[in-house]
């Protein structure tokens, strides 16, 4: 099977000839000039993914993931988020750039390059500029959820003004070559979602089943934390598969894929850790223990539960993927 074949395959619930291998996001720069040249989607290439994340940047003078405060009102320091400032109505329009700002975050003609050097792979594009994770950040996480309780109508017009950004990010993204989309809502942390179940059905679903529907390709969500309570709203909002399926936070790939895998795609799981030191044999433990939970019957692709970041092992993270590939088919099975 060629790489697009195969992830749709595992889009559709059906076997592919072995599991394709995801990573959402690849920040680490070693990496990036080791294995590809100082080319992100070469370095995609190279470690053997079947996705590669269609060409994307942050426009020129936004301080985003650096210093001072950017477009949306988050708060940045050394690349590091600190805050958001936004408080009233006027700083919600002075932080929501305009829609065709989404033009300032994508190269057309890089776009098109990537899609001719490699045709038979998957482009997929993902975006934190969601209704939820877009308005914490962009308020600050402590008025933000005071705010949930005690200004329930503003909050409301905070998601759906981030709802409208992403709708058109993705759109755009889409009109570019991207064939499945992702959703960076993280909403929980180890002990659970950040809000009640019963809250983000009236706060949060909405506007992801709007989103889902506005889109024409599979859009998946990214969280981090413990989700499973929102897993049944993630199948009601019309998400093809979840991303992350973080370990650390107790979600067990094998109990998620017996309770949700026939409505959800399953993608992620391998733990972050092993690839932060140099035990490649723990490495192939954890490819093992991903592979033998999230494989059978199809539905699941490969990836950490989080991304390639800097610190990793750049030895454990090839191994990671090589193994992934060389244990990963169906055919042997």
């Amino acid at each position: 099977m060629k790489p697009r074949e195969r992830v749709f395959a595992a889009l559709e619930h059906r076997e592919p000839d072995r599991v394709p291998r995801f990573e959402i996001w690849i920040d680490n720069d070693d990496l990036v000039a080791k294995v590809g040249g100082g080319d992100l989607q070469r370095t995609y290439i190279n470690l053997g993914l079947d996705c590669i994340m269609i060409p994307n940047q942050n426009p020129p003078g936004s301080n985003a993931w650096g210093d001072g405060v950017d477009e949306w009102g988050r708060v940045w320091k050394n690349g590091w988020y600190l805050d958001g400032v936004i408080e009233t109505e006027a700083d919600l329009e002075r932080y929501s750039p305009p829609l065709d700002y989404v033009d300032q975050h994508f190269d057309p003609v890089r776009c098109r390059e990537v899609m001719e050097l490699y045709p038979d792979h998957c482009l997929i594009f993902g975006s934190h500029i969601a209704p939820f994770t877009g308005g914490y950040l962009s308020m600050g996480m402590e008025r933000f959820f005071c705010g949930l309780l005690s200004r329930p109508a503003f909050i409301h017009k905070l998601l759906e003004v981030r709802t409208e950004w992403c709708i058109a990010m993705f759109q755009k993204a889409v009109s570019l070559g991207a064939e499945v989309l992702a959703l960076g809502e993280d909403a929980a942390h180890k002990g659970g979602p950040m809000i009640s179940p019963q809250m983000w059905r009236e706060m949060v679903l909405p506007h992801h089943r709007r989103i889902v529907e506005e889109v024409d390709v599979p859009v998946i969500w990214h969280s981090d934390g413990d989700i499973t309570s929102l897993l049944p709203m993630a199948i009601e909002a019309g998400f093809v598969g979840v991303h992350s399926l973080e370990p650390a936070a107790g979600m067990e790939l094998g109990q998620v894929k017996r309770e949700f895998g026939d409505d959800l795609v399953l993608i992620g799981n391998a733990d972050p850790a092993p690839l932060c030191q140099s035990d490649l044999e723990a490495v192939r433990e954890e490819v093992r223990r991903c592979m033998e939970q999230g494989a059978p019957g199809g539905g699941y692709m490969f990836s950490t539960c989080s991304s390639v970041f800097d610190g990793m092992n750049l030895d454990a993270v090839v191994e990671m993927f090589r193994y992934a590939g060389e244990i990963g088919s169906y055919d042997d099975s």
